[in-house]
């Protein structure tokens, strides 16, 4: 049966990239996601918004193939997973950039972007230095690579991570993350280091092949300058579906609420 408050949904015909089924998760007695239907094409951004605690998170890593559901099915490019990430490997890439960036405090800048290489790959350290510069280059931060996370601003680290999600070995190109997860990618940060975020994540999507997106937030000005389809997520399921450019015409309360940031509507402050 339909949902009559969602509003638009892709009308792509190419196969989904990763499409999700009915998927339920719960944490003890609290059941956070309560048989959510997502499906993600190829080159499409989409912001996933609601209330804080709503399990939003909680999809990231579900698709990340990080946790498993309790029940429901996950297809990434049309193959079922069975499992975590860990069991057997995805047709596709999908990487993940966490929101407080999850660099290893003891490892340079240049260890931790070049991590999976120097500890999965043939490669020589001076040809995985070669890498890490040119992904240090692309996300701004030239001539870094000696430091280590604690010299950096949390921007920086922000783009470090960037770097490290999109870093592919030359010997398996077929290993390119066709799809990047973000997880507040602009939260803590003020609004010139948000905005240089977000050119980041578009630049990536059009310049390293990693063409779709999944994103976390509660940035307003990430959301519309970031995405280009948005989820509302409330009480387990998605209320509200919808392209960036029908947030301030929907009659949806939920969503009207969330961004006018106002205390009366149909989301409830626990205080």
């Amino acid at each position: 049966m339909s949902n009559p408050l969602i509003e638009s949904q892709s009308d792509c015909g190419d196969e989904p990239l990763v499409d999700l089924r009915g998927i339920r998760k719960a944490f003890g007695p609290s059941q956070v996601l309560d048989g959510i239907d997502l499906t993600i094409y190829r080159g499409e951004a989409v912001a996933i918004i609601g209330p804080s605690g709503t399990g939003k998170s909680t999809i990231l890593r579900i698709i990340a193939g990080l946790l498993a559901p309790d029940s429901g099915d996950i297809y990434v490019q049309g193959k079922r997973r069975v499992g975590l990430i860990e069991d057997a490997p995805d047709p596709v890439g999908i990487g993940m950039v966490f929101q407080q960036a999850a660099l290893f405090d003891s490892l340079t800048v240049d260890e931790n972007v070049g991590f999976l290489l120097y500890q999965h790959s043939h490669l020589s350290q001076r040809e995985i230095r070669r890498l890490v510069d040119e992904a240090l280059d692309m996300v701004g931060l030239p001539g870094i690579g000696d430091r280590y996370p604690a010299q950096l601003s949390g921007g920086m680290r922000k783009r470090v991570s960037f770097a490290r999600a999109v870093m592919t070995n030359p010997e398996n190109p077929t290993d390119r993350p066709a799809m990047l997860l973000y997880d507040e990618p602009t939260a803590g940060l003020d609004p010139i280091a948000s905005t240089v975020i977000e050119d980041l994540i578009r630049e990536i999507q059009h310049g390293r092949g990693c063409s779709s997106y999944v994103m976390v937030t509660h940035q307003d000005s990430t959301i519309r300058r970031t995405a280009d389809r948005v989820l509302f997520l409330h009480q387990g399921k998605i209320q509200w579906s919808g392209s960036v450019d029908t947030i301030d015409t929907t009659d949806n309360p939920l969503v009207r609420q969330f961004f006018s940031g106002k205390v009366e509507g149909p989301i409830h402050v626990i205080g």
